[in-house]
Order: C-alpha cells, then sequence, then structure tokens
C-alpha cells in the first residue's frame, strides 16, 4: 500500500435483499482475503436495488473495492475520531430556576 495511491481490487461478491414482514434489509458479503478498512470503498456491479414486498432475493455479482491509500486511511480515521469527539460533548452546568 502506498503513501497516496488508491489501489483497487475486483471481488466476487454475495447481495441479500429482503422486504418481508419479519425483516428490512440488504447486505453485502465480499469474498475477499482482506478486510474493508476506513476510507475504503466498495461499488457493486449490476446489483439489484429493490424487491417487492414479500420477498427475499441473493444474488452473487462483483464488486470492485477501492483501497484507501495510507494517507488517506489516517485522514479518515483522524476526522472518524473528531467526529465522534463532537457526541461527547456534554454540559454540567446547573439548571437556572425562573
Amino acid at each position: 500500500m502506498s503513501w497516496l495511491t488508491r489501489t483497487e481490487v475486483e471481488v466476487p461478491c454475495t447481495v441479500e435483499i429482503e422486504q418481508t414482514p419479519e425483516s428490512l434489509h440488504a447486505h453485502v458479503t465480499l469474498e475477499a482475503g482482506f478486510e474493508i478498512e476506513p476510507g475504503d470503498a466498495v461499488t457493486v456491479h449490476d446489483s439489484p436495488d429493490s424487491v417487492p414486498y414479500g420477498e427475499r432475493l441473493v444474488v452473487r455479482r462483483q464488486a470492485t473495492v477501492s483501497r484507501a491509500s495510507r494517507l488517506e486511511r489516517a485522514w479518515t480515521k483522524l476526522i472518524a475520531h473528531l467526529e465522534l469527539t463532537e457526541l461527547y460533548e456534554v454540559s454540567f452546568s446547573e439548571r437556572r430556576s425562573l
């Protein structure tokens, strides 16, 4: 992995979409020999985007994984950490009674 260059990898994947009274979900399972890491992008090719109500669909497709460079990965982790800390901002000031 280079500091500045993204790499792209083609991998097979399984797409599962379900829209039933029990469940409403869409999942993609990559069949890659590596983990998706911060900054990576995944594009599934020719994937269905919905199913009729009451049905479940499982299809095999190809996906392109665009692996982040080291710089992009470090930047993504930093920004994610900073955005997460915004959620921690709380106030411990006393309430003023009128």
